[in-house]
Parts: C-alpha cells; structure tokens; sequence
C-alpha cells in the first residue's frame, strides 16, 4: 500500500484533455449543424409568415389610404351638393384638381337622378348614361350615404377594367338627388404591386368583404370570386395566415390576408412554399461548406491548446500576485477602487464597494464590469475604454448601475491604463468609483426646469402650437435665409358668436381641434404653424410657392368642415375657416410687407363670404385693406 503522502498519479494527462476537446467539438459542430437546420428551417417559415403579414398589413393600409383620401374628398363635396348646385365651369375646375392631386382617380363627376353626367374632371362631358349601373340603382334605391366600392366594370369612357367609388348625392328634402362617384382602373394596383418584384408564382389580391376580387396581380384575373369558405374567413377575421391552395394558378402557397380598417376590402398576399424556404436551402448547403471548414479548424485547435494550457497557467500566476498587492493599496480608501482586464473582467474590488453598491468583493470577481452598467449607458462606457491608448490619457465617465437590491445609483469613474506586457501592450486598467446619485439629481432637476421654461417661453398653452414670440422671431429668419417663402394666415368664421352660443368652454376646445388639424398639416414639414392671436393663426412655409400653399390651405379648409363641429351662426351650420395667402416676390421688401399681404388676403375671404382661401397675389391694390375692422 502506498504511502499517503506519496505523489499521487495524474488522471488526466494534456493528450488526453485535447482529445477529449476534439470529440466533444466534433459532436458539438455536427449537433449543431443538424439543430441549426431544423431550427432554421421553423425560423424560416417563421419570417415568411412575419414578412406576408408585414406586407399584407402595408397593402392593406395603402389601399385603404388610396380609398380614404377619394372618400374625403367626396364627403365635402356630397355636402355642397346637398344645399346648392355650383356652376358647372366652377364645379368642374374643382373636380379637376382633386383629381390631379389624387393619381388614384381617373375620372370624378356627378350623375343627376336620371344617370347622365352633369359633372364631371374628364375635358368634355361624357355622353354615356349610367342608370343601368349597379352602383347608381344601389344609391338610387337606398338612402344609405356611406361610401360603395363596385366590383370591376369596363369603363364606357376608356374601355379600360374599373374600379367605381360612390356616394348619394342626396337633397335638402331627403329624395334622390343623383350620384357623385370616382373612378380608380386597374393599372393604378398593377403599377403598385409590380414594383415588389416578387417571384413568378408569388400573387397580390385586392378584393371586397363579400370576396369580388378586384385585382390581382400578376394574373390580372379581375372579377373573379374566391372560395366560399375563405369568403366565410374574410368576413369573420381581420388577419389570417394558412397554407392554402391558390384558386389563380393552383399552386400551394403560404397565404397572408388582412381587411382594411375603414373599408370593407381585403388585401392577400401569397407566395409558393419554395420561394419562402429558397433562403433557407441556400444556407443550409453554406452550412455544410462550413462545418467541414470548421472541422479542420478543431484540429488545428487541439494542437494550439496545449501550448495555451501553459501560457494561461502563467498568467493566473502573475494575476494572483497583481491582486495581494492592490488589495493592500485599495482597502483603507473611501471611493471603490477597482482593477480590470483589458476585457473589462474585475481584478480586484476595494472593500469600500458595499457602502456605495451594497455588494461584496468577492461577488465582483471575475465579472464583466459591462455587466453592472445601466444599458443606456453601456456605449458611453465602452467609448470611454477604447480611447485608453497611452498611460497619460485619465478618463472619466458617469453612468448608472445597479445596488444589490436592484435600485440604481449614478457613479463616476475616473480610470487610466496601470500596466504592461512584454510586448508593451496595455493589459490592466485601474479605476476610481464614487457615488454621484444626489449631485445627479440636483443637476436632472435643474434641466428639467430650464427645458420646461424654454417651452412655456416658445409654446401657447391652449393649442400647443408655437406662440406669438416664436412666430415673430421666426418669419424674419426664413425671410432672410429663403428666396421661396409663402405665408398663411387663417381666422375661424363667426368664432366670437361660437363663443357667446356654446360657451368658452367648448370654444377653448374648437380652437385645440382646429390647431391639431394645422399641426397634422405641418407635421414632418420644415413649416412652423403658431397661434397669431384669439382664433387667427399664421403658418410659415419656407421653400414653398403660391400654388402649393394653395393646396395645403384648401386641405385644411376642407379637413376643418369635415370636423362638423356645429356653429349655429355659420353659413353652413359648421365651424369654418378663412384663409390668406402670400408669397415672396421681387416685388416684396421685408417680412412685415409678406405679413400685410397675407393679412389682406385673410380679410378679402372673409368679404367674400368665409370659408374660403385667398391668394394676396389676386387682389388689386389696396382696395380691400379697409375690410379688416367689419369681417374681424
């Protein structure tokens, strides 16, 4: 029997660690290969599933917002309709730019009760009669004023497949009164849905809630309904996903749909099952390429790996040693000392680490110290370390961690480089830790307080618009840098007796509404809309000419009657609002001069009955200044 003392055999030599590396790496390459495979496949179908539904919902919108912004121009005019009938050369000018704003629409107009076009956007009025269309009896038949959407007709105009979107005209006393429609054809959704690029089997289809297709893309099948079953499907889900059969060219395909949010419309997206998994084929063959790469590479390793056992045994060594001469230094001062790696791993933690964090050294140890930084603050850190380049550079960062109990706590850190290898590289790095938490606090609260007297400073309290200050500082700027610039300025009609009929109240709230509609008007824009005064309110557009601050005015206009918010002392029993409009000339000196002109336009709308825009560049002189005081 040997004796206890006696040096006992080593069990694992290095030869056999390495080879028992090799095999559990070469298990380890091909396990994970496999479970890569299986798992990527599931995530591959995963994403398919992800990207039709993403691209279904994207379809969806863009044809409802396609359908929405026609409705909304229907909506005002069904309502002028209702009360007067407009001069036809007017009315049709009108008709005409909302269909140049809108490349959707082929054709817009009016049909009388009888089912001939009385308007109409096209450059002579078309001659057809439309009372044998089922749009135009559905309308004529029911008081119903909501928005129809017709199954693809050929267009008696064009010839070309169509799409018909309409609304009962209907009269003061409630009959009939014909049909405002607008058309959309075919190649609006196939100029949309080809610029995807997808695969040759791959199809898009845009179809009623009651399952007409209306378009497809690619087959351009028109007309076509779907199965009773997926019909069923449509009408009770808004979103659905399945593998399915496609009833266009009967291919299997993952099939996406999802149903409009105002409409009663259906978008679908399918692609076949090998065009979702074709990424996946493709990596898998890389994978194999890899992993016999890698393979190779887990030899080469095993021959490095004992020359690595030696070199790491040796600097365990030199660590162990570092570490009993810095615990010495550390432990008798207040603010934590620390000492890293290059890796960021701790060294070493004075004692002093469970006042401020409430942990202990040896809980520290061999940790990342990234992992103890707040993640809003993990780049400043990181930053910080990078820049460590020589051994005069000292940096100091302040950054959020975490106590012992989870709370935070704001630190600053002042540390530099604090040793080196035999190939002069840095490989230790010693810092100063101390807690900042209250003069943070001190310094956030003081922020806090400038940053909301800036606001107060720049913003009007009601309608959260810019104020009069911000207005007047900034018309003079953009007056300076732009050599395009045009200025709006608009009033709400009959505001003062909204105020005497409903209350302050509810104008306070009137005024919020029709500043959100500005603010939607401007947003993402580098215009500036501010509350002038009272009910008036200017709009800056720098880089923008007469006709385009036309349209916005006219878009806000419209936007502010479709709000209905009743005023018993308007023309048309709705809150209304009139508008100037003014833009930089040759002709025009300063800012106060564009300010004046702008103002005279504001005032000859409202003289000539409200509810309107008007362009400072139509008036003659200054015949129409004296107005200001009698329309205010």
């Amino acid at each position: 029997m040997p004796h206890r003392n006696a040096k006992l055999p080593k069990l694992f030599s290095p030869t056999a660690i390495v080879a028992a590396v090799v095999t559990a790496m070469s298990i380890f390459v091909l396990g994970l290969l496999i479970w890569k495979a299986v798992e990527a496949r599931t995530t591959a179908l995963s994403q398919g599933e992800r990207d039709i539904r993403n691209l279904t919902h994207s379809l969806a919108e863009h044809a409802s917002h396609s359908v929405q912004a026609i409705d909304v121009a229907m909506n005002a005019m069904v309502d002028l309709l209702k009360y007067q009938k407009p001069r036809v050369d007017r009315f049709n000018a009108a008709l005409r730019k909302t269909a140049d704003a809108l490349p959707q629409i082929k054709e817009i107009g009016v049909i009388d009760p009888d089912g001939n076009r009385i308007y109409s956007s096209a450059a002579e009025l078309p001659a057809h009669n439309n009372a044998d269309r089922g749009y135009f009896i559905s309308h004529r038949d029911s008081p119903d004023a909501t928005l129809h959407i017709s199954e693809p007709l050929q267009s008696r105009l064009t010839g070309h497949q169509t799409i018909v979107l309409s609304r009962r005209v209907t009269r003061e006393d409630g009959s009939f009164g014909g049909v405002l429609f607008a058309t959309i054809e075919s190649g609006f959704f196939d100029q949309f849905y080809q610029a995807f690029e997808f695969g040759p089997h791959a199809g898009i289809t845009l179809l009623r809630l009651d399952g007409v297709v209306l378009a497809h893309w690619p087959a351009g099948k028109w007309s076509k309904e779907v199965s009773a079953a997926f019909k069923a499907q449509i009408q009770q889900d808004r979103t659905g996903y399945s593998r399915t059969t496609s009833p266009f060219d009967g291919r299997v395909k993952f099939l996406g749909f999802e149903r409009a949010s105002q409409y009663p419309i259906v978008v679908t997206v399918a692609l076949p099952e090998a065009q979702v998994l074709a990424a996946w084929h493709e990596d898998l063959r890389n994978d194999l390429f890899v992993a016999v790469i890698l393979m190779g590479s887990v030899i080469l390793f095993a021959i490095l790996l004992g020359k690595e056992f030696a070199k790491r045994a040796k600097v365990a060594r030199m660590l162990r040693e570092r570490e009993a001469r810095y615990r010495l230094l550390a432990d008798n001062i207040a603010d934590v000392v620390i000492l890293l790696d290059r890796n960021g791993r701790f060294l070493f933690v004075s004692q002093s680490v469970e006042t401020i964090l409430g942990r202990k050294p040896d809980d520290l140890i061999g940790k990342s110290c990234f992992e103890f930084v707040h993640p809003d603050h993990l780049a400043d850190v990181a930053k910080a370390t990078s820049e460590l380049t020589n051994w005069t550079t000292t940096k100091t960062v302040e950054f959020k961690t975490f106590r012992a109990d989870g709370t935070e706590v704001w630190v600053e850190i002042n540390f530099k480089l604090a040793g080196i290898a035999e190939d002069h590289q840095a490989i230790e790095v010693v810092g100063v830790l101390r807690d900042v938490t209250e003069r943070r606090k001190m310094e956030d609260e003081l922020n806090a307080l400038n940053v909301r007297l800036s606001e107060l400073a720049t913003t009007d309290g009601l309608t959260a618009l810019a104020n009069r200050r911000s207005f007047d500082s900034a018309l003079p700027r953009e007056f300076r840098d732009r050599e395009l610039i045009s200025l709006i300025m608009l009033d709400i009609d009959h505001f003062k007796d909204f105020n005497d009929t409903q209350g302050h109240q509810a104008g306070d709230e009137c005024l919020r509404r029709v500043a959100r509609v500005i603010a939607d008007a401007t947003t993402n824009t580098t215009a500036m809309a501010a509350r002038y005064g009272g009910e008036e309110f200017a709009i800056i557009l720098p880089g923008v000419g007469e006709e385009d601050a036309l349209k916005v005015a006219e878009a806000m206009r419209l936007t502010v009657r479709s709000l209905a918010i009743a005023n018993p002392a308007a023309r048309r029993g709705v809150v209304s609002i009139s508008l100037g409009i003014a833009s930089r000339s040759a002709a025009t000196a300063n800012e106060t001069e564009l300010l004046g002109q702008a103002d005279l336009a504001l005032y000859e709308a409202k003289r000539r009955g409200r509810d309107c825009a008007v362009l400072a560049s139509s008036l003659a002189g200054d015949s129409h200044s004296a107005g200001r005081k009698q329309y205010a």
